[in-house]
């Protein structure tokens, strides 16, 4: 009987030194707070505060369900962020990670378990949010046609030949373009969706000048993550139309005969006065008397 108590008390005392020993350790080592994924074309970095002063942070991250593994670079470091873009390699899974308070490098500690707090989970390939396109306008020489050349935003990935990937690279035939267009001179709004960086737009009128803008459109992922950043506003240059456009070869080809034959008939009635008027100066002469020397 007197032993159970003293078991019992040995277990409440080793219950109150392991709470102080967590009381002490979140006063000397805080727990991070504010602790957010921030992604962009790839580039995945975590962020957290505050700045630490006497104690430093490790980041461990991991696939949800493997083992956790750490990068050199994140170990009992000072700084407040821990680029993960080299780490997470299976860009379709789903990732968490720990940032955990521990001592400065050089300094011990007899604590086993240190201050932590997890990340929510982020996924590369699902989460990542893509930045602004770049593109350029060619109209065909008919006018008929305006195409818009969209650059794949290069990311910050690299594949095993160490050459940068681009967003056409990771996302293959899931990668899509909205372009949105309007004339320059109206606020109504086209748009349209392409799975190719060659977008044909031939529903514009010849010679009015349109305005553009490219996001990319990704449609698998959830609603406020399907669409990239806004291009810049580019617009097509606004031509006036040549006057065979503008009025068509037979309108113009018919105004020519009809001027053709309207000088003819000018012509016509210029030849056929001066005619009449030598015809009239004759006469008068014939009807005059002989001069007697």
């Amino acid at each position: 009987m007197e032993s159970n108590r003293q078991m019992k008390f040995h277990m409440l005392e080793l219950a109150l030194v392991l709470f102080f020993m967590k009381a002490c350790a979140s006063e000397t080592f805080p727990k991070v707070q504010n602790v957010t994924w921030s992604s962009i074309n790839f580039k995945s970095i975590l962020t957290w505060s505050p700045e630490p002063t006497n104690y430093s942070y490790t980041v461990e991250f991991s696939e949800l369900g493997q083992n956790r593994d750490r990068t050199p670079h994140c170990i009992r470091t000072m700084a407040t962020e821990c680029d993960l873009t080299a780490g997470l390699k299976n860009l379709k899974a789903h990732y968490s990670a720990d940032i955990l308070s521990e001592p400065m490098r050089g300094v011990s500690s007899d604590l086993v378990e240190f201050p932590h707090v997890r990340s929510e989970k982020f996924s590369p390939y699902y989460d990542t949010a893509i930045g602004r396109p770049e593109f350029k306008i060619e109209v065909s020489s008919d006018k008929r046609k305006t195409t818009l050349h969209v650059t794949d935003i290069p990311t910050a990935l690299f594949n095993e030949d160490k050459k940068r990937l681009n967003i056409r690279d990771v996302f293959g035939d899931n990668l899509q373009y909205k372009v949105t267009y309007r004339k320059a001179k109206s606020t109504g709004k086209k748009e349209k969706i392409s799975k190719s960086s060659i977008i044909e737009l031939t529903d514009l009128d010849r010679g009015e000048s349109y305005c553009f803008y490219v996001q990319v459109f990704l449609p698998f992922r959830a609603l406020d993550k399907q669409h990239g950043e806004i291009s810049n506003i580019q617009c097509s240059p606004e031509e006036s139309p040549s006057i065979f456009e503008e009025y068509g070869v037979g309108v113009i080809v018919g105004a020519i005969v009809i001027i053709i034959l309207a000088i003819t008939a000018i012509i016509i009635v210029i030849v056929m006065c001066c005619r009449r008027r030598k015809r009239a100066e004759n006469t008068g002469k014939e009807g005059l008397p002989l001069n007697v020397a």
